[in-house]
Protein backbone atom coordinates (compact mmCIF):
# COMPACT_ATOMS: atom_id res chain seq x y z
CA UNK A 1 0.00 0.00 0.00
CA UNK A 2 1.02 2.99 -0.83
CA UNK A 3 1.92 4.87 2.61
CA UNK A 4 4.52 7.63 2.14
CA UNK A 5 2.85 9.35 -0.87
CA UNK A 6 -0.27 10.96 -1.99
CA UNK A 7 -2.42 10.58 -4.53
CA UNK A 8 -3.21 13.95 -6.26
CA UNK A 9 -4.68 14.95 -9.17
CA UNK A 10 -4.61 10.49 -10.29
CA UNK A 11 -0.57 10.25 -9.69
CA UNK A 12 0.85 9.18 -6.43
CA UNK A 13 3.37 12.14 -5.39
CA UNK A 14 5.35 12.79 -2.35
CA UNK A 15 3.57 15.08 0.32
CA UNK A 16 4.76 18.51 0.55
CA UNK A 17 5.52 17.73 4.68
CA UNK A 18 7.47 15.14 6.68
CA UNK A 19 4.51 14.85 8.59
CA UNK A 20 2.74 11.47 9.20
CA UNK A 21 -0.49 9.84 10.92
CA UNK A 22 0.31 7.44 13.27
CA UNK A 23 -2.96 4.52 12.46
CA UNK A 24 -3.30 2.97 16.61
CA UNK A 25 -5.45 -0.36 17.04
CA UNK A 26 -8.01 0.47 18.92
CA UNK A 27 -8.14 -3.24 20.40
CA UNK A 28 -3.87 -3.90 20.94
CA UNK A 29 -3.29 0.32 21.35
CA UNK A 30 0.02 -0.48 19.22
CA UNK A 31 0.52 1.33 16.19
CA UNK A 32 -0.33 -0.48 13.17
CA UNK A 33 1.01 1.81 10.46
CA UNK A 34 2.48 5.52 9.80
CA UNK A 35 0.75 7.01 6.40
CA UNK A 36 1.82 10.48 4.88
CA UNK A 37 0.03 13.31 6.05
CA UNK A 38 -1.10 16.22 3.78
CA UNK A 39 -0.61 19.42 4.36
CA UNK A 40 -2.06 22.77 2.75
CA UNK A 41 0.34 22.94 0.12
CA UNK A 42 -1.31 19.59 -1.38
CA UNK A 43 -4.28 21.06 -0.69
CA UNK A 44 -3.85 23.21 -2.96
CA UNK A 45 -2.17 21.09 -5.70
CA UNK A 46 -4.93 18.53 -5.43
CA UNK A 47 -7.80 21.48 -6.06
CA UNK A 48 -5.20 23.07 -9.20
CA UNK A 49 -5.45 19.64 -10.48
CA UNK A 50 -9.29 19.27 -9.82
CA UNK A 51 -10.14 22.84 -11.05
CA UNK A 52 -8.16 22.13 -14.43
CA UNK A 53 -9.89 18.53 -15.12
CA UNK A 54 -13.00 20.59 -14.49
CA UNK A 55 -12.17 24.26 -16.59
CA UNK A 56 -10.47 22.22 -19.65
CA UNK A 57 -10.01 18.28 -18.87
CA UNK A 58 -12.84 15.88 -21.05
CA UNK A 59 -14.40 14.50 -17.98
CA UNK A 60 -17.42 17.01 -17.14
CA UNK A 61 -17.80 16.80 -20.56
CA UNK A 62 -17.73 12.74 -21.26
CA UNK A 63 -21.42 11.25 -22.38
CA UNK A 64 -22.51 9.87 -19.09
CA UNK A 65 -22.75 6.08 -20.38
CA UNK A 66 -19.01 6.55 -20.64
CA UNK A 67 -19.38 7.41 -17.29
CA UNK A 68 -21.45 5.19 -16.34
CA UNK A 69 -18.78 2.50 -17.60
CA UNK A 70 -15.84 3.59 -15.76
CA UNK A 71 -17.49 3.73 -12.60
CA UNK A 72 -18.90 0.02 -13.00
CA UNK A 73 -15.10 -0.80 -14.04
CA UNK A 74 -14.83 0.50 -10.47
CA UNK A 75 -17.34 -1.60 -8.93
CA UNK A 76 -15.62 -4.61 -10.34
CA UNK A 77 -12.36 -3.44 -8.98
CA UNK A 78 -13.14 -2.75 -5.63
CA UNK A 79 -15.17 -5.93 -5.23
CA UNK A 80 -11.40 -7.97 -6.27
CA UNK A 81 -10.04 -6.43 -2.60
CA UNK A 82 -13.10 -6.43 -0.64
CA UNK A 83 -11.21 -9.00 1.99
CA UNK A 84 -8.23 -6.66 1.85
CA UNK A 85 -10.44 -3.19 2.60
CA UNK A 86 -12.20 -4.98 5.33
CA UNK A 87 -9.18 -6.45 7.11
CA UNK A 88 -8.23 -3.02 6.82
CA UNK A 89 -10.64 -1.13 8.36
CA UNK A 90 -10.81 -3.52 11.49
CA UNK A 91 -7.67 -3.60 12.01
CA UNK A 92 -7.82 0.62 11.66
CA UNK A 93 -10.94 1.38 13.67
CA UNK A 94 -11.42 -1.92 15.21
CA UNK A 95 -14.93 -2.74 13.66
CA UNK A 96 -16.10 -6.07 14.29
CA UNK A 97 -14.54 -8.15 10.75
CA UNK A 98 -18.05 -9.58 10.05
CA UNK A 99 -19.62 -6.18 10.49
CA UNK A 100 -16.81 -4.76 8.14
CA UNK A 101 -17.32 -7.25 5.29
CA UNK A 102 -21.04 -6.62 5.46
CA UNK A 103 -21.65 -2.86 5.80
CA UNK A 104 -18.00 -1.46 6.15
CA UNK A 105 -17.62 -2.89 2.36
CA UNK A 106 -19.87 -5.17 0.74
CA UNK A 107 -22.63 -2.40 1.17
CA UNK A 108 -20.53 0.16 -0.29
CA UNK A 109 -19.89 -1.77 -2.89
CA UNK A 110 -23.14 -2.61 -4.29
CA UNK A 111 -23.84 0.84 -3.86
CA UNK A 112 -21.39 1.84 -6.82
CA UNK A 113 -23.67 -0.54 -8.75
CA UNK A 114 -26.47 0.69 -7.48
CA UNK A 115 -25.61 4.21 -8.19
CA UNK A 116 -25.06 3.39 -11.73
CA UNK A 117 -28.24 1.69 -12.38
CA UNK A 118 -29.72 5.28 -11.41
CA UNK A 119 -28.04 7.03 -13.49
CA UNK A 120 -28.78 4.97 -16.48
CA UNK A 121 -32.36 7.05 -15.77
CA UNK A 122 -31.31 10.28 -14.21
CA UNK A 123 -33.29 13.05 -16.28
CA UNK A 124 -29.40 14.40 -17.56
CA UNK A 125 -31.48 15.83 -20.41
CA UNK A 126 -35.42 16.73 -20.83
CA UNK A 127 -37.07 18.90 -23.05
CA UNK A 128 -40.11 20.50 -21.80
CA UNK A 129 -43.28 21.94 -23.68
CA UNK A 130 -43.03 26.06 -22.06
CA UNK A 131 -46.28 27.42 -21.15
CA UNK A 132 -45.96 30.59 -23.40
CA UNK A 133 -44.88 28.00 -26.58
CA UNK A 134 -41.37 28.01 -26.57
CA UNK A 135 -39.39 24.43 -25.59
CA UNK A 136 -37.60 24.35 -22.59
CA UNK A 137 -34.50 22.32 -22.08
CA UNK A 138 -33.35 21.20 -19.19
CA UNK A 139 -29.95 20.08 -18.27
CA UNK A 140 -28.20 18.74 -15.17
CA UNK A 141 -24.60 19.83 -15.31
CA UNK A 142 -21.71 19.09 -12.93
CA UNK A 143 -20.94 20.95 -9.83
CA UNK A 144 -17.82 21.18 -10.59
CA UNK A 145 -14.70 20.73 -8.00
CA UNK A 146 -16.24 18.61 -5.11
CA UNK A 147 -14.39 18.58 -1.41
CA UNK A 148 -15.74 15.59 -0.11
CA UNK A 149 -14.86 15.25 3.57
CA UNK A 150 -15.71 12.17 5.54
CA UNK A 151 -15.32 10.98 9.07
CA UNK A 152 -13.84 7.82 10.25
CA UNK A 153 -16.98 5.41 11.92
CA UNK A 154 -17.94 3.78 8.26
CA UNK A 155 -15.26 5.44 5.98
CA UNK A 156 -16.25 3.50 2.81
CA UNK A 157 -19.35 4.07 3.03
CA UNK A 158 -19.12 7.58 3.85
CA UNK A 159 -16.75 7.53 1.42
CA UNK A 160 -18.71 6.57 -1.56
CA UNK A 161 -22.08 7.88 -1.58
CA UNK A 162 -20.38 11.08 -1.77
CA UNK A 163 -17.28 10.58 -4.08
CA UNK A 164 -19.49 7.75 -6.95
CA UNK A 165 -22.49 10.57 -7.53
CA UNK A 166 -20.17 13.31 -7.99
CA UNK A 167 -18.30 11.03 -10.79
CA UNK A 168 -21.23 9.91 -12.21
CA UNK A 169 -22.87 13.72 -12.50
CA UNK A 170 -18.87 14.77 -14.03
CA UNK A 171 -17.50 16.28 -10.98
CA UNK A 172 -13.84 16.70 -9.69
CA UNK A 173 -13.39 15.33 -5.88
CA UNK A 174 -10.73 15.96 -3.77
CA UNK A 175 -11.36 13.45 -0.73
CA UNK A 176 -10.26 13.76 2.94
CA UNK A 177 -10.64 10.99 5.30
CA UNK A 178 -10.29 11.35 9.30
CA UNK A 179 -6.92 10.81 10.71
CA UNK A 180 -8.02 7.78 12.06
CA UNK A 181 -8.99 5.98 9.33
CA UNK A 182 -6.62 6.65 6.25
CA UNK A 183 -5.92 3.16 5.42
CA UNK A 184 -8.95 2.48 3.65
CA UNK A 185 -8.78 5.76 1.84
CA UNK A 186 -5.15 4.96 0.11
CA UNK A 187 -6.19 1.13 -0.48
CA UNK A 188 -9.24 2.99 -2.53
CA UNK A 189 -6.91 5.68 -4.49
CA UNK A 190 -5.20 2.72 -5.19
CA UNK A 191 -8.43 0.73 -6.78
CA UNK A 192 -9.19 4.04 -8.47
CA UNK A 193 -5.97 4.15 -10.16
CA UNK A 194 -6.41 0.82 -11.22
CA UNK A 195 -9.89 2.14 -13.19
CA UNK A 196 -8.22 5.27 -15.42
CA UNK A 197 -9.76 8.46 -14.64
CA UNK A 198 -8.61 11.24 -16.64
CA UNK A 199 -5.90 13.52 -14.44
CA UNK A 200 -7.03 15.55 -12.02
CA UNK A 201 -10.38 14.35 -11.02
CA UNK A 202 -9.61 12.64 -7.85
CA UNK A 203 -7.35 13.15 -5.46
CA UNK A 204 -7.08 11.58 -1.80
CA UNK A 205 -5.42 13.80 1.36
CA UNK A 206 -5.49 12.26 4.36
CA UNK A 207 -5.11 14.99 7.47
CA UNK A 208 -6.47 16.86 10.42
CA UNK A 209 -8.25 20.02 11.01
CA UNK A 210 -5.40 21.81 9.16
CA UNK A 211 -6.02 20.21 6.28
CA UNK A 212 -9.90 20.16 6.11
CA UNK A 213 -9.88 24.00 6.91
CA UNK A 214 -7.40 24.41 4.15
CA UNK A 215 -9.66 22.49 1.95
CA UNK A 216 -13.12 24.14 2.93
CA UNK A 217 -11.94 27.48 2.59
CA UNK A 218 -10.62 26.74 -0.80
CA UNK A 219 -11.74 29.29 -3.51
CA UNK A 220 -11.10 26.67 -6.39
CA UNK A 221 -13.83 24.12 -4.56
CA UNK A 222 -17.27 24.79 -6.15
CA UNK A 223 -18.79 22.56 -3.12
CA UNK A 224 -18.13 20.89 -0.11
CA UNK A 225 -20.28 17.72 1.51
CA UNK A 226 -19.35 17.23 4.56
CA UNK A 227 -20.25 14.42 6.95
CA UNK A 228 -19.38 14.44 10.99
CA UNK A 229 -20.28 16.33 14.30
CA UNK A 230 -22.83 19.21 14.40
CA UNK A 231 -19.94 21.74 16.05
CA UNK A 232 -17.47 20.84 13.01
CA UNK A 233 -20.71 21.29 10.65
CA UNK A 234 -21.71 24.64 11.35
CA UNK A 235 -17.85 25.86 11.26
CA UNK A 236 -17.78 24.32 7.47
CA UNK A 237 -21.09 25.86 6.71
CA UNK A 238 -19.98 29.19 7.96
CA UNK A 239 -16.52 29.00 6.03
CA UNK A 240 -18.55 28.41 2.91
CA UNK A 241 -21.15 31.21 3.47
CA UNK A 242 -19.36 34.05 2.60
CA UNK A 243 -18.02 33.13 -0.91
CA UNK A 244 -21.70 31.51 -1.47
CA UNK A 245 -19.80 27.78 -2.33
CA UNK A 246 -22.55 24.55 -2.00
CA UNK A 247 -22.65 23.04 1.13
CA UNK A 248 -24.46 19.62 2.22
CA UNK A 249 -23.73 18.61 5.68
CA UNK A 250 -24.92 15.25 7.04
CA UNK A 251 -24.52 15.46 10.87
CA UNK A 252 -25.15 14.03 14.19
CA UNK A 253 -28.63 11.94 15.50
CA UNK A 254 -29.85 11.61 18.74
CA UNK A 255 -32.72 8.92 17.25
CA UNK A 256 -35.54 7.60 18.83
CA UNK A 257 -37.38 3.97 18.70
CA UNK A 258 -40.95 4.84 19.10
CA UNK A 259 -42.14 1.39 20.81
CA UNK A 260 -46.06 0.86 20.03
CA UNK A 261 -48.07 -0.59 22.76
CA UNK A 262 -48.79 -3.75 20.52
CA UNK A 263 -44.97 -4.26 19.38
CA UNK A 264 -43.52 -7.67 20.90
CA UNK A 265 -40.60 -6.93 23.26
CA UNK A 266 -38.32 -9.52 21.63
CA UNK A 267 -38.72 -8.58 18.04
CA UNK A 268 -37.57 -4.73 19.45
CA UNK A 269 -34.61 -5.62 21.42
CA UNK A 270 -33.40 -7.59 18.22
CA UNK A 271 -34.05 -4.87 16.12
CA UNK A 272 -33.25 -1.93 18.42
CA UNK A 273 -29.90 -3.99 19.34
CA UNK A 274 -28.95 -4.38 15.29
CA UNK A 275 -30.10 -0.36 14.78
CA UNK A 276 -28.16 1.23 17.81
CA UNK A 277 -25.21 -0.86 18.48
CA UNK A 278 -23.52 -2.00 15.58
CA UNK A 279 -20.37 -0.43 15.07
CA UNK A 280 -19.92 -0.56 18.89
CA UNK A 281 -22.66 2.24 18.54
CA UNK A 282 -20.88 4.51 16.79
CA UNK A 283 -23.52 5.41 13.65
CA UNK A 284 -24.64 8.51 13.19
CA UNK A 285 -28.13 7.33 12.99
CA UNK A 286 -28.46 4.73 15.84
CA UNK A 287 -31.78 4.36 17.96
CA UNK A 288 -30.07 5.68 21.12
CA UNK A 289 -33.87 6.77 22.72
CA UNK A 290 -36.20 3.93 23.33
CA UNK A 291 -39.31 5.50 23.77
CA UNK A 292 -42.05 2.79 25.37
CA UNK A 293 -45.26 2.31 26.98
CA UNK A 294 -45.54 3.46 30.23
CA UNK A 295 -47.71 0.73 31.08
CA UNK A 296 -45.24 -2.21 29.54
CA UNK A 297 -41.85 -0.12 30.31
CA UNK A 298 -40.69 -3.20 32.38
CA UNK A 299 -41.21 -5.95 29.69
CA UNK A 300 -39.43 -4.24 27.02
CA UNK A 301 -36.35 -2.71 29.24
CA UNK A 302 -36.17 -6.74 30.44
CA UNK A 303 -35.97 -7.89 26.65
CA UNK A 304 -33.41 -5.13 25.82
CA UNK A 305 -31.05 -6.32 28.57
CA UNK A 306 -31.15 -9.31 27.92
CA UNK A 307 -30.35 -9.29 24.10
CA UNK A 308 -27.52 -6.38 25.67
CA UNK A 309 -25.81 -9.06 27.68
CA UNK A 310 -26.16 -11.68 25.20
CA UNK A 311 -24.03 -9.45 23.25
CA UNK A 312 -19.95 -11.47 22.28
CA UNK A 313 -17.91 -8.16 22.99
CA UNK A 314 -14.12 -8.61 22.44
CA UNK A 315 -11.08 -8.85 19.63
CA UNK A 316 -12.86 -7.64 16.16
CA UNK A 317 -10.60 -9.54 14.34
CA UNK A 318 -12.84 -13.05 15.59
CA UNK A 319 -15.98 -13.45 13.49
CA UNK A 320 -17.86 -14.44 16.31
CA UNK A 321 -17.66 -11.06 18.13
CA UNK A 322 -20.50 -8.34 17.69
CA UNK A 323 -19.31 -5.63 19.63
CA UNK A 324 -15.51 -3.90 19.61
CA UNK A 325 -13.67 -1.29 20.71
CA UNK A 326 -14.16 2.18 20.37
CA UNK A 327 -12.06 3.96 17.70
CA UNK A 328 -9.99 5.49 20.40
CA UNK A 329 -9.01 6.29 24.02
CA UNK A 330 -10.78 9.75 23.79
CA UNK A 331 -13.99 8.19 22.68
CA UNK A 332 -13.71 5.59 25.31
CA UNK A 333 -13.71 8.25 28.22
CA UNK A 334 -16.27 10.43 26.51
CA UNK A 335 -18.66 7.78 26.81
CA UNK A 336 -17.60 6.71 30.41
CA UNK A 337 -18.36 9.96 30.98
CA UNK A 338 -21.59 10.36 29.66
CA UNK A 339 -22.55 6.52 31.64
CA UNK A 340 -21.59 7.92 34.95
CA UNK A 341 -23.45 11.50 34.41
CA UNK A 342 -26.54 9.46 33.49
CA UNK A 343 -26.35 7.43 36.78
CA UNK A 344 -25.45 11.11 38.77
CA UNK A 345 -28.58 12.67 37.02
CA UNK A 346 -30.69 9.97 38.51
CA UNK A 347 -31.55 7.29 35.52
CA UNK A 348 -31.38 3.70 36.59
CA UNK A 349 -28.42 1.44 35.92
CA UNK A 350 -29.90 -1.90 34.40
CA UNK A 351 -26.59 -3.26 32.57
CA UNK A 352 -23.43 -2.33 31.63
CA UNK A 353 -21.66 0.86 33.55
CA UNK A 354 -18.13 1.83 33.87
CA UNK A 355 -14.98 -0.62 33.61
CA UNK A 356 -13.99 -3.23 30.79
CA UNK A 357 -16.18 -5.77 29.73
CA UNK A 358 -15.80 -9.00 31.09
CA UNK A 359 -12.71 -10.99 29.49
CA UNK A 360 -11.20 -7.88 27.92
CA UNK A 361 -8.15 -6.20 29.60
CA UNK A 362 -6.62 -4.09 26.87
CA UNK A 363 -8.38 -1.88 24.29
CA UNK A 364 -10.61 1.23 24.33
CA UNK A 365 -13.70 -1.03 25.41
CA UNK A 366 -16.84 0.49 26.83
CA UNK A 367 -19.38 -2.19 28.22
CA UNK A 368 -22.87 -2.09 26.48
CA UNK A 369 -25.00 -0.52 28.88
CA UNK A 370 -28.90 0.43 29.54
CA UNK A 371 -30.52 2.90 31.23
CA UNK A 372 -33.96 3.50 31.88
CA UNK A 373 -36.00 5.85 34.06
CA UNK A 374 -34.86 8.27 32.00
CA UNK A 375 -36.24 11.85 31.72
CA UNK A 376 -35.70 13.84 27.97
CA UNK A 377 -34.08 16.34 29.63
CA UNK A 378 -31.03 14.47 30.69
CA UNK A 379 -27.80 14.67 29.14
CA UNK A 380 -27.94 10.79 27.76
CA UNK A 381 -31.21 11.57 26.32
CA UNK A 382 -30.48 14.86 24.72
CA UNK A 383 -26.47 14.20 23.56
CA UNK A 384 -24.94 12.33 20.71
CA UNK A 385 -23.18 10.03 23.27
CA UNK A 386 -21.65 7.78 19.49
CA UNK A 387 -21.12 5.11 22.16
CA UNK A 388 -22.67 1.49 23.19
CA UNK A 389 -25.12 3.54 25.41
CA UNK A 390 -29.02 3.28 25.30
CA UNK A 391 -31.96 4.99 27.48
CA UNK A 392 -35.51 3.90 27.54
CA UNK A 393 -37.60 6.76 28.46
CA UNK A 394 -41.61 6.45 29.51
CA UNK A 395 -44.52 7.62 27.66
CA UNK A 396 -48.38 7.95 28.75
CA UNK A 397 -49.87 7.85 25.29
CA UNK A 398 -48.94 7.62 21.51
CA UNK A 399 -49.25 11.39 21.44
CA UNK A 400 -46.72 11.66 24.34
CA UNK A 401 -44.63 9.43 22.27
CA UNK A 402 -44.51 11.60 19.39
CA UNK A 403 -43.66 14.90 21.51
CA UNK A 404 -41.09 12.92 23.49
CA UNK A 405 -39.36 11.73 19.92
CA UNK A 406 -39.44 15.60 18.35
CA UNK A 407 -38.54 17.03 21.50
CA UNK A 408 -34.68 16.99 20.39
CA UNK A 409 -32.13 19.14 18.37
CA UNK A 410 -31.74 16.55 16.04
CA UNK A 411 -33.71 15.01 13.09
CA UNK A 412 -31.64 12.44 11.32
CA UNK A 413 -34.04 9.37 11.82
CA UNK A 414 -35.56 7.47 13.98
CA UNK A 415 -38.38 4.17 13.96
CA UNK A 416 -42.02 3.33 15.01
CA UNK A 417 -42.79 -0.63 16.34
CA UNK A 418 -46.03 -2.34 15.61
CA UNK A 419 -47.81 -5.03 14.74
CA UNK A 420 -49.94 -2.31 12.82
CA UNK A 421 -48.63 -0.76 9.83
CA UNK A 422 -51.07 2.25 9.81
CA UNK A 423 -50.52 3.16 13.08
CA UNK A 424 -46.69 2.84 12.56
CA UNK A 425 -47.22 4.93 9.74
CA UNK A 426 -49.52 7.57 10.76
CA UNK A 427 -46.48 7.78 13.68
CA UNK A 428 -43.41 8.51 11.53
CA UNK A 429 -45.51 10.91 9.47
CA UNK A 430 -46.10 12.89 12.83
CA UNK A 431 -41.66 12.86 13.52
CA UNK A 432 -39.62 15.31 12.17
CA UNK A 433 -36.65 13.53 10.52
CA UNK A 434 -35.14 12.76 7.30
CA UNK A 435 -35.32 9.38 7.74
CA UNK A 436 -37.36 7.03 9.05
CA UNK A 437 -38.23 2.62 9.72
CA UNK A 438 -41.42 0.88 10.15
CA UNK A 439 -40.63 -1.81 12.36
CA UNK A 440 -36.43 -1.88 11.34
CA UNK A 441 -34.09 0.77 11.50
CA UNK A 442 -33.51 2.53 8.85
CA UNK A 443 -31.80 0.98 6.06
CA UNK A 444 -29.19 2.34 4.04
CA UNK A 445 -31.17 1.48 0.60
CA UNK A 446 -28.99 3.14 -1.89
CA UNK A 447 -32.47 4.24 -4.10
CA UNK A 448 -33.73 6.08 -1.08
CA UNK A 449 -32.25 9.72 -0.33
CA UNK A 450 -30.27 9.87 3.27
CA UNK A 451 -29.92 12.90 5.17
CA UNK A 452 -31.58 14.99 8.39
CA UNK A 453 -33.66 17.94 10.00
CA UNK A 454 -32.49 20.68 12.05
CA UNK A 455 -28.82 20.59 13.58
CA UNK A 456 -28.34 16.85 11.61
CA UNK A 457 -27.67 18.80 8.50
CA UNK A 458 -29.31 19.83 5.45
CA UNK A 459 -29.43 18.30 1.35
CA UNK A 460 -29.49 14.33 0.63
CA UNK A 461 -27.53 11.37 0.39
CA UNK A 462 -28.04 7.99 -1.95
CA UNK A 463 -31.06 7.73 -4.91
CA UNK A 464 -31.64 10.36 -7.35
CA UNK A 465 -31.28 13.09 -5.09
CA UNK A 466 -28.11 11.85 -3.84
CA UNK A 467 -26.98 12.66 -7.75
CA UNK A 468 -29.03 15.93 -8.32
CA UNK A 469 -26.63 17.04 -5.26
CA UNK A 470 -23.65 17.52 -7.63
CA UNK A 471 -25.64 18.88 -10.65
CA UNK A 472 -26.44 22.68 -11.31
CA UNK A 473 -29.62 22.59 -13.25
CA UNK A 474 -29.88 25.15 -16.07
CA UNK A 475 -32.42 25.80 -18.27
CA UNK A 476 -32.61 26.58 -22.13
CA UNK A 477 -35.38 28.33 -23.66
CA UNK A 478 -36.04 28.52 -27.47
CA UNK A 479 -38.04 30.76 -28.96
CA UNK A 480 -41.09 28.99 -31.68
CA UNK A 481 -39.99 29.79 -35.19
CA UNK A 482 -42.63 32.33 -36.88
CA UNK A 483 -44.11 30.97 -39.73
CA UNK A 484 -43.23 32.21 -42.75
Amino acid sequence: MHVDELYIGGRWRSPSTDGHIEVVSPHTEDAVARVAAAGPADVDAAVTAARAAIDGGPWPHTPPAERIATLRRLASAYGARREEMAQTITASIGAPISFARRAQVALPCSMIEAFCDLAEDHPWRETRAGRYGADVHVRREPVGVVAAIVPWNMPQFLTITKLVPALLAGCAVVLKPAPESPLDAQLLAEILDEVGLPDGVVSVLPGGVTVGEALVGHRGVDKVSFTGSTAAGRAVATACAGDLRRVSLELGGKSAAIVLDDADPATVATGVRAASLSNSGQICNALTRILVPRTRADVFTAALAAEMDALTVGDPTDPATQLGPLVARRQQERVTGYIEQGSADGARLVTGGTGMPDGVDRGWYVRPTLFDRVDNAMAIAREEIFGPVLAVLPYADTEDAVRIANDSDYGLAGSVWTDDDDRGLAVAAAIHTGTFGVNQGYTMDPFAPFGGVKASGYGRELGREGIDGYTDTKSIAVAPRRSA
